[in-house]
């Protein structure tokens, strides 16, 4: 059992550590190119920073679990056991955290009083949400990424102009692009191709904000539209609610592995004691 239990821990952990050493060539790697990159130096913390992080803390978890287990020691196995025990903790509380703010009925009673129906709100998301990614601080960085990433302006031509105008109208088209690179229908805005909209004489066919908000500046758009942030908050939630699946098959896979220690531990544990009381 001993053998086994070691050599389940090592394997495991050897996985970890080529993992985290990987991630963390990654991470280094984005921080030197993005450094002679024009982008904005938030959206590039944004992607590098959780992942120099994370890769950090699997080399140092991995490390010691290691250790622990080639060289039978305790207080590595400990300190290893430790670390998986807080990990699963915080991984089960980042988890049921995800799952009630991402709950589709999270801002329903709110929306429904407020009787928009035709197109969705950013009331339609929990108020977590919206505080923490749609006030001005937030939206500003978030604005300046969708910018540098050109959302609006993938597969243009050398004009910028994209000319492949009807994806705008199909109802299967990605939230973030579609709040945000167009006006809504409801102002019954005429297009003239894929980036330039004309208003009608007579105005916005609807009294709703975003038309007025709306621009045909490639830099402004409906970047500051209400569609444009329930476009961001429908696309987080989806994803956040995804992530929260794959950290419950994470869970299951850590709690196994610490089980797993556990064992190794009590057994390394047992076997010192032998060592030395055949020395006493």
């Amino acid at each position: 059992m001993v053998r086994v239990s070691n050599s389940i821990v090592v394997f495991v952990n050897t996985m970890l550590l080529l993992l985290g050493l990987i991630s963390l060539f990654l991470g280094i790697y984005f921080v030197i190119v993005n450094n002679g990159s024009n982008s904005s130096s938030h959206c590039r913390k944004v992607l590098t920073n959780p992942l120099l992080i994370l890769s950090g803390f699997l080399v140092t978890v991995s490390l010691s679990g290691l250790i622990g287990s080639l060289f039978k020691n305790s207080c590595f196995l400990f300190v290893y056991l430790g670390v998986m025990f807080l990990s699963i903790l915080c991984l089960i509380g980042f988890t049921v955290f995800v799952f009630l703010i991402t709950n589709n009925d999270a801002g329903k009673v709110f929306s429904e009083k407020e009787f928009f129906v035709k197109e969705r709100k950013t009331m339609d998301f929990s108020h977590w949400l919206q505080n923490h990614f749609v006030n001005d601080k937030n939206w500003n960085r978030i604005k300046s990424c969708l910018i540098d990433a050109r959302v609006c302006t993938s597969g243009s031509n050398a004009n910028g102009v994209n000319y492949k105008a009807l994806v705008f109208f199909k109802k299967t088209f990605p939230a973030i692009q579609g709040g945000c690179c167009k006006p809504p229908s409801s102002c019954g805005f005429k297009p003239k191709n894929a980036s330039f909209w004309e208003v009608p004489k007579s105005g916005a066919a609807t009294s709703d904000p975003d038309c007025k908000t709306w621009s045909n500046n490639p830099r402004e758009l409906c970047y500051d539209c209400n569609s444009c942030k329930s476009g961001i908050l429908a696309n987080l939630r989806k994803e956040w609610r995804s992530l929260a699946f794959i950290n419950i098959i994470l869970v299951v896979f850590l709690f196994f592995v610490y089980s797993i220690g556990c064992c190794a531990r009590r057994s390394n544990h047992k076997t010192n004691m032998k060592y030395i009381r055949g020395f006493a």
